[in-house]
Formats: structure tokens, sequence, C-alpha cells
């Protein structure tokens, strides 16, 4: 961990690069001619853009590749323990030292670049001298000018859940601009998958993909189905029963179906499919917290569990999912400041007993404690705040049976995981 943390801050001081986010690919492009173009190396590169459900999608798509026998690389963002999980590298992470010497080689070609540039050039690097069957590569905030934006001929492009995040970075503030910065700039010689959107934004894509010449497969192909208490994802010609125990709510689901459907036109078979749904979970999205030094601390009768939504939708999705949480529920929750905290705090009206604000730990870019606080208050929360989590928890904790929930950011989620 300190290892990790050390890394970070070698690139967050270094002078080269730039903690602020700044979108244009001209730099990551020269440093990458610089290298000899190894992002030319990478075959099968699958792009995952969108809002919220990059992770979730991506990953299983990973599981059933590697259940299928074959290799992936891949690049997530952002990492919640440390700095490795960012890069796998076929069966294993990057280690803390390959790292460092992708750090050295970059800096030594006084290119001036943001910190999420450079951790992708640290992926394609490593990447590219990798003997593996598919490269999965998460965007960033967005993706007409994002490092991730790089790879001339992916083998295909995922669209997953988007809503109005990063508002931020953009001169024009609306849905449109955000669908526009995130699908109009896909590749021609593709295979798109949509995935599940609301009805509206679903229109917004198809007219930025009017023109687009690639195969495109929108989330009416395929069907999530509840029969008896079971899911079911159907198209034309499967049904496979998403046996798990793991995915709670019904936006994990989807997301898992578009996986699914990608896994299918990969040639993987539906058995290989449905052997590996159970096995498949996801760290710090409805991740309940089963022992520890923090389940610990917690008297037998309370649960915690963590979620990093940061989004409207997923504020909608984990709150349908709490509602059907038959005890007492209290909420610690933290955010960033590019994110949208009162449509996020709204979702919760009449579910959450108390909330607790807390700052996210070594986030100067968070939202204070105090203003969530008077967010939480105008939407008449029953609300207190804290200095840090453990605080927090001290608040909270009780012999009184609970569940407590830690919301709003993957960032604090990670902090809380490395505690544990």
């Amino acid at each position: 961990m300190l290892q990790s943390i050390s890394l970070y801050k070698q690139l967050a001081n270094h002078k080269l690069f730039n903690k602020t986010i700044n979108f244009d690919l001209k730099r990551i492009k020269l440093v990458l001619k610089k290298l000899s173009h190894p992002e030319k190396k990478l075959n099968n590169v699958i792009n995952f853009l969108g809002s919220s459900g990059k992770f979730t999608t991506l990953h299983s798509v990973k599981c059933f590749i590697e259940a299928n026998k074959q290799t992936t690389t891949a690049y997530i963002s952002p990492s919640l323990r440390d700095i490795k999980e960012r890069f796998w590298m076929g069966d294993r992470y990057l280690t803390h030292q390959e790292i460092k010497k992708s750090i050295t080689l970059i800096t030594k070609l006084k290119v001036p670049l943001t910190i999420f540039e450079a951790l992708t050039v640290i992926y394609i690097i490593n990447a590219s001298r990798q003997d593996t069957d598919y490269h999965l590569v998460e965007a960033g905030a967005l993706f007409a000018k994002d490092s991730t934006n790089v790879f001339d001929f992916p083998l295909a492009q995922v669209i997953v859940n988007i809503n109005k995040q990063h508002l931020n970075f953009l001169k024009k503030k609306t849905l449109d601009e955000v669908v526009y910065q995130k699908v109009g700039f896909l590749s021609n010689f593709t295979q798109i998958y949509v995935g599940k959107q609301r009805p509206n934004v679903l229109t917004k894509i198809k007219k930025n993909l009017k023109s687009n010449k690639s195969k495109i497969n929108y989330p009416n192909s395929w069907k999530l189905l509840k029969k008896n208490k079971h899911f079911f994802y159907r198209d034309r010609k499967n049904k496979i029963k998403l046996n798990t125990k793991n995915i709670h709510s019904k936006g994990l689901l989807e997301n898992l179906c578009n996986a699914i459907k990608i896994a299918l036109d990969l040639k993987i078979d539906t058995k290989v499919i449905e052997k590996t749904i159970p096995s498949i979970s996801f760290v710090g999205r409805f991740q309940y917290l089963k022992k520890g030094k923090i389940k610990n601390k917690l008297y037998n009768s309370e649960q915690i569990m963590l979620d990093g939504a940061h989004a409207e939708a997923d504020a909608k999705n984990l709150a349908n999912y709490l509602r059907n949480i038959k005890v007492p529920k209290y909420a610690v929750w933290a955010m960033m400041k590019n994110k949208e905290p009162d449509l996020f705090i709204k979702q919760f009206k009449g579910i959450l007993r108390k909330i607790i604000t807390i700052p996210i730990e070594n986030e100067k870019n968070c939202v204070s404690a105090k203003d969530l606080e008077i967010i939480a208050k105008k939407n008449q929360f029953n609300v207190d705040k804290a200095y840090n989590f453990n605080e927090a928890i001290r608040k909270i904790t009780s012999k009184d049976k609970k569940l407590i929930i830690c919301i709003g950011s993957l960032y604090n989620v990670g902090n809380i995981l490395n505690k544990n």
C-alpha cells in the first residue's frame, strides 16, 4: 500500500504530469509516436465508455473470456486499493517495479501529460509486450479526446449507461453534449454495443450514430427477464439463467446482459457463460464486508455494505435494492466535486434513517462534509457530519439491528477497503 501511494506521489509531484484534467489527444499521440507506436501492437481492443457501468461490464466480459481459456489485458480506473489494480496483464497485475520503470521511461521523453494520460501510456507500453487474445480498455470521463481513444481499429466499442456526469469538463453543460462527447467519435470500422439507456438518451445516441458505418447492437437485441424470482438473459437464439448471489441490482444485471451479448458474439459457448456467472462479483459495488478490522468493530447485529455509486442512475439502482431490506439503514456519504450530489441523495428519500457525511481522505477535489450536510438537510434527511470514516462509524454503531451503507464515491470505498 505504501509503495502504491509513493508511485501516485511520484506522478502527482513530477513537473511533467498535470493533476488538472485537460482533454487533448496531441500530447499522448506525441508520446506514443516517440515510443514507436506501441498502441498499434494491440490487437482485439475493446473500448468501454459511458457514465455508469464501464467497470462492471468490462469485468464481466473479462471473466467470460478467461473462462473460455483465453487471455486479456485490462485497463481500469480508478483503482480501489492499489495503483497496480489498474493494469491487468494476462494472468497478473503489473508490479510496482514495472510501473516505476514505465514512469521513468515516460519522463525521459519530456512531454507534459495529465496523470490519466501517463497512466494510459503505462498500460499501453506494458500491454504491447503481452501475447494476449484481447485488450479491454476503460475510458475516462469522456471519449472524444480521452487518452484511451488512440486505437485506430478497435474490435468493439461498448457504450454503457450515459447520464449527466462530468458536466464540469464541458462548455455546453447539457445531456446532448455529454452524449456527443462520448458517442460522436466512435470508430466507423467496428462493432458497437449500446447498453440499456433511458429512452431520451437512447434517442440521442441513435442520432449521433446515424451516419456511423459500424455494426451497431442496440439494447433491443436482448432482454432481461424475471420469472419466479429468477433472472434470465434472452435473445432470439439464447436463454441464459443469471444464477448469481453477488449481483443485487437491475442496473448491474443489465450490464451483465450486455457483457453476455458481447461474449456470445466472441463465440463463447453458452455453457461456459452459464458456468461463469455465479463467480462474477464486483469489488466496491453492493459489496458486503463479512470480515476484517471494520467488521470486527461492529456488533453482530450490524451489517456494512460498500457501494461506489456516484450518479443518479446508480443511486436509483441502489435505492431500489435497499427498499427491500427490512432493517433500519444508515449511510456514510462522501463524494467528489465533479458529481451531482443533490440529484444523487434525493434517490434515498424515505429509505435512510440517518446520513453521516465525511470528506474523502487524501482527496482535495472532494465535497466537504459540511457542504454534503447542507445538501442532505435541504432534502430533509436526518444528517450529521464527521471528520473521517472512523468517527462516522462511532456515531452510528450500536447493538440495534441495522445496515450501514457507504455511498457516493469509489475513492472513498477504496480508502475503506484499505482500512479493513
